[in-house]
């Protein structure tokens, strides 16, 4: 099939929404589908903007076709792009959903595509319901919603929400791994490259710093007496998308100097084996969620997780398995961490994660997502 993938990719740095779509791409493209991904050339106004850029200077993927021509802003553009879409006629339109910010752009466009009476839209919606909410959202979404044939979640809560906007078909898939960043690298390697004692036990934060995602949280639980007086330490790899002194200032208020290592810059591609290496466990204190791209990277790693019990998290990491399941506090979070380190700790942990991650394949994926959009 010709298929057109609209969303983040490369330059710019979506996270894990620009990996997930060429990763996407690349699994059809291996399957015989020609595909185009539709990128942006301004995803946001830099005062919208929270990190220090939108761009990587790293090198472009091999083998995919990515046109950055969407600019989010500019409702010309978006005319052009619709009607450059409904020209090529896409047998299958697949677009990413996110953010309601994105809703009058992509709204746009995709109701210029269903004039050629040929594409079938498919939305990959990561949020109907977005943790940071706006004035404008609902209304947003729902225009996003109209010209989309069908959609699919990657959690049962997204699904839940989208089913109070609209009951268009849907179907819930869940999150393929990231299996995109290397192999794995050894602890000891990368205990050295990040000048970091081998004599310590490391909890990772992983990803982008925001609000909902609970670092504030998870520091408060490293200043619990049976943290702070052990040897287990903290990595916070990722860029602070907001106030950074919010987090200094908790670490200097509880001196966990010591205790906690920050790498907040952003992390490319090729250092993420590293942190997740470095890792005994990987945390995710989430106070609100989806899904999450991070547990798919834990598990291409093969790396335990303890998670919090909001939107998706639980449904892929069963509770004394491959991790732990807590609630959202500091002093539940400090008792998941002791629990975990405490011995014997988890039996049989690790061929409960290979069995777990042997079903976020791929090939899985894109059956079940063709499959739903009739195709």
């Amino acid at each position: 099939m010709k298929i057109a993938l609209i969303g983040p990719a490369h330059p710019l740095r979506g996270g894990g929404i620009s990996t997930f779509n060429e990763r996407l791409a690349a699994e059809l493209q291996s399957q015989g589908h020609d595909v185009t991904i539709y990128s942006f050339s301004l995803q946001y106004p830099s005062f919208l903007f929270p990190g220090k850029s939108q761009f990587t200077d790293e090198p472009a993927p091999a083998g995919l076709r990515i046109k950055s021509i969407i600019n989010s802003i500019n409702p010309l553009n978006w005319v052009k792009v619709g009607y450059l879409l409904k020209k090529e006629k896409p047998d299958l339109v697949l677009v990413r959903y996110w953010l309601p910010f994105m809703g009058p752009c992509l709204g746009t466009i995709l109701r210029i595509v269903r004039q050629n009476e040929h594409s079938r839209i498919l939305c990959i919606a990561d949020n109907v319901i977005p943790h940071e909410k706006r004035p404008g959202d609902l209304q947003f979404t729902k225009y996003f919603i109209k010209p989309v044939h069908t959609f699919i979640t990657m959690s049962r809560d997204v699904l839940k929400d989208l089913g109070t906007l609209t009951q268009k078909p849907a179907a819930f898939i869940p999150h393929p791994l990231y299996d995109n960043y290397g192999e794995a690298v050894p602890r000891e390697k990368a205990l050295e490259k990040l000048h970091l004692s081998p004599d310590k036990k490391y909890l990772l934060f992983f990803g982008f710093i925001r609000k909902y995602k609970g670092l504030d949280i998870l520091l408060e639980a490293l200043a619990d007496d049976r943290i702070r007086n052990g040897d287990i330490e903290l990595i916070v790899a990722g860029e602070f998308y907001g106030d950074a002194e919010f987090y200094t200032d908790i670490i200097k208020q509880k001196q966990l100097e010591n205790k906690v290592h920050l790498f907040t810059s952003f992390i490319p591609n090729e250092e993420v084996a590293t942190y997740f290496g470095a890792a005994d466990v990987v945390v995710q204190p989430y106070r609100s969620a989806t899904q999450s791209g991070i547990t798919q990277v834990a598990y291409h790693f093969e790396k335990p997780m303890i998670v919090t019990n909001v939107g998706g998290l639980a449904e892929v990491v069963p509770n004394g398995e491959t991790g732990y399941v807590t609630t959202s506090g500091p002093q539940a979070i400090a008792n998941a961490i002791m629990q975990f380190f405490t011995p014997p700790g988890i039996p049989n942990m690790a061929q409960n994660i290979q069995r777990e991650k042997a079903k976020y394949s791929w090939d899985v994926f894109v059956k079940k997502l063709l499959q739903t959009a009739g195709l």
